[in-house]
This record gives structure tokens, C-alpha cells and sequence, in this order.
């Protein structure tokens, strides 16, 4: 059977490869697996012709497991492992993955960012995958993984074909949390978002940034404020966590005029700026209200009780995995979305100065 014949039969096959691209099979296992030594030229053509049949790459256990599955679920996010376990969400949203897939003695494979640009999460051996958090750069990837035929849940990522979705209300949510802003009296509000590009880089919140970035999560709570507030300016953070909302806590609160309210898009963020306010010798809520997005547990971490949207981050994990093992099972499975709930704390309250409870804000009569 020729290539072509091998293609329209069914799946391609890395036999087929080899012929298209004049190589031995064990040459185009080579270059797949990087492993022996080929030759680039050699290499090239073989994913050339990968490429023409849309093959995807052998399945690394398939030798092992001709007759039955890995028990592997892989659980693939565009942090680095380190940054992936300081927030208290990814780590809630863990447990509750691996809730669900106990049950059927399945394993989780954490697959993380390597910080090298070679992350490849495409080959790696599992039965079914989750995204989490996860933006259109993973398009390859999950291209590969539809063409080994293995079943993808997303948690809080755009719509894709064959993609069963986890969804969360980030929008409407920040919506709320930022019409309750108002109606205290606030009209000077600032943004401090999470990333909007894969390189993690902060700044401030532009439109052409905006306007490119594939950060779904992140951009969803920008238009929910926005909803609100459209004059709203921001400052990026190049992660979610308390250092990285620091730096953009001091960004925000040297502007001037300075923002009465700041809306963060994670809590550790929110708690990042309340220390800048500190550091700049503001206080919370009398000079500055902050507004925070998971109901992430940081007792201790701040006298106050954080005004916040908090999410149903271990529900989310667990309706995830239960997804998986129901496409697994070859059961339809629909959509599933959950809700937030603004939680009112210590930490927002109407402007303390008359004059910016008075003072309208740009583009505002």
C-alpha cells in the first residue's frame, strides 16, 4: 500500500511518512523522537511529509500499550511549574481534577511551561487531556492531540472544534464586582490584569496589546470592567501573583490622577497592590478600594478581608475530569458553565475625599 492508499485508509501511519519521505521507518522514528543521530536535511523532510498526511507523531507508549490505555490524563498549563502551585487556584482546581479521576484510577501528568520554548506537550503518553487557562497558542498541540484521536476538555479557554468547555462567567463577574464600584461612588477605576502574551511581560494596558492578545481569561475580565467602565486604564502583571502585583500596584498608583479603585483579576494580585498602597502610604479602603477575582484562601496574608468574585475553582477540576472520563467512556458530554460570587469585604468602600467622590472621570459628564 502506497502513502496516499495508507492516508485514506485511516489514521496515518508513520510507515506511510517514511515511504512519502524516502526514509526507513526506524529513520523517521529517529526524527521524530530526536533520539539518533539524522541528519537536519533528513529530519526536515520527514516532517515535511508528516506535514502532507497529517500525521502527528508516534504515540510514545504505543509499543506498551497496543492493547489497552496508559491510565494517564494530562493536564497541560502555559505556567512554569513553579509559578503553576503559588496560586492557590490552579492548586484548588488540581485537587479537584484529581478527585474526580481517582475514582477511576486514573493518573494526572502535569505539563507546564519549561521556560525554554520548546515545550512540546503534543507526544506525551495519555489517554485524554485538560487545558487550563490555556490561550490559542496551544493551537498545535491540540491539533496534534485531535489527530491521535485522544478526548480534550478546556477549562476557561475559546471555543475550539472538538473541544468539550469548562467555562466560568469571567465577564459578567467582573461586571458585577465593577458596577458595585459605582455605586459606591467610584469613577477613577484602574485595571490591574493578568498576563496577555505567552512571554509573560508587564506594562501598561494598551489596545494594541489588548486587541492581540489570545489570554482569554484575561481579556474576558477586561471587557467585564470595561462593560462599566470603558475609560478604564490598567497595567499588565507579568504573573499572577503578589510580587508580580506589586510592580503593577506601584505603576498604577503613580499615575495621575490616581485611581480611587483598582480591580485586580486575581486575589494574590489584589493583595500585591494592597502592599503598594502600603509602601506609598495609602490606606484600604480610605484612600484606595481594591476589588479582587477567585475567593482564594490567603488568611493571614492581610488584616482585611478581601473584596472578591470568588470561583468554584475545585468544582471546575472536578466537572473537568468527570468530562474526560465520560468521553473516555465514549458518553456525549455538553458544555459546562459555572458561576462567581461577588463577596463583599473590608476592602472597598465609597472614595474618601469629596473631591473624588465629585470628580468625573475622562469621557464621563
Amino acid at each position: 500500500m502506497d502513502a496516499e492508499s495508507s492516508q485514506h485508509a485511516g489514521r496515518p501511519t508513520l510507515a506511510a511518512v517514511a515511504a512519502l519521505a524516502g526514509v526507513s521507518a526506524s529513520t523517521a522514528s529517529l526524527a521524530f523522537s530526536g533520539a539518533g543521530p539524522v541528519a537536519e536535511a533528513t529530519r526536515e523532510r520527514v516532517r515535511a511529509a508528516a506535514r502532507e498526511l497529517g500525521y502527528a507523531g508516534p504515540d510514545p507508549f504505543a509499543q506498551s500499550l497496543r492493547r489497552g490505555r496508559s491510565g494517564i490524563i494530562g493536564v497541560v498549563m502555559e505556567d512554569r511549574l513553579s509559578d503553576a502551585f503559588r496560586d492557590p487556584i490552579n492548586v484548588a482546581m488540581l485537587d479537584g481534577i484529581a478527585d474526580a479521576l481517582g475514582s477511576e484510577n486514573l493518573s494526572l501528568l502535569l505539563l507546564t511551561e519549561t521556560g525554554d520554548g520548546a515545550t512540546d506537550y503534543s507526544l506525551a503518553p495519555m489517554d485524554g487531556v485538560i487545558l487550563i487557562g490555556c490561550s490559542r497558542e496551544l493551537d498545535a498541540p491540540v491539533t496534534a492531540f485531535r489527530q491521535r484521536g485522544i478526548p480534550i476538555v478546556a477549562i476557561e479557554a475559546e471555543p475550539m472544534p472538538d473541544v468539550t468547555p469548562i467555562d466560568l462567567d469571567n465577564r459578567a463577574a467582573t461586571a458585577r464586582g465593577a458596577q458595585y464600584l459605582r455605586e459606591l461612588g467610584h469613577s477613577r477605576v484602574a485595571l490591574v490584569t493578568l498576563p496577555l502574551e505567552g512571554s509573560r511581560e508587564g506594562g501598561d494596558l494598551t489596545v494594541d496589546r489588548e486587541a492581540q492578545s489570545r489570554a482569554h481569561t484575561t481579556v474576558e475580565r477586561i471587557r467585564g470592567a470595561r462593560e462599566v467602565f470603558p475609560w478604564a486604564a490598567g497595567v499588565v502583571a507579568t504573573a499572577s501573583s503578589v510580587d508580580a502585583g506589586i510592580e503593577a500596584g506601584r505603576a498604577v498608583l503613580a499615575r495621575h490622577p490616581r485611581p480611587t479603585a483598582v480591580i485586580a483579576q486575581s486575589d494574590l494580585l489584589a493583595l500585591g497592590v494592597m502592599r503598594a498602597a502600603e509602601e506609598a502610604g495609602l490606606s484600604v479602603p480610605q484612600d484606595l478600594s481594591v476589588l479582587g477575582f477567585d475567593g482564594a484562601r490567603i488568611e493571614g496574608a492581610t488584616p482585611h478581608v478581601l473584596t472578591t468574585l470568588a470561583q468554584p475553582a475545585v468544582d471546575k477540576g472536578r466537572a473537568a475530569g468527570r468530562a474526560v472520563i465520560d468521553l473516555l467512556a465514549g458518553r456525549e458530554v455538553g458544555p459546562v458553565r459555572f458561576t462567581s460570587e461577588l463577596r463583599i469585604g473590608t476592602t472597598t468602600a465609597p472614595p474618601f475625599a469629596a473631591e473624588n467622590a465629585q470628580e468625573s472621570a475622562p469621557g464621563e459628564n
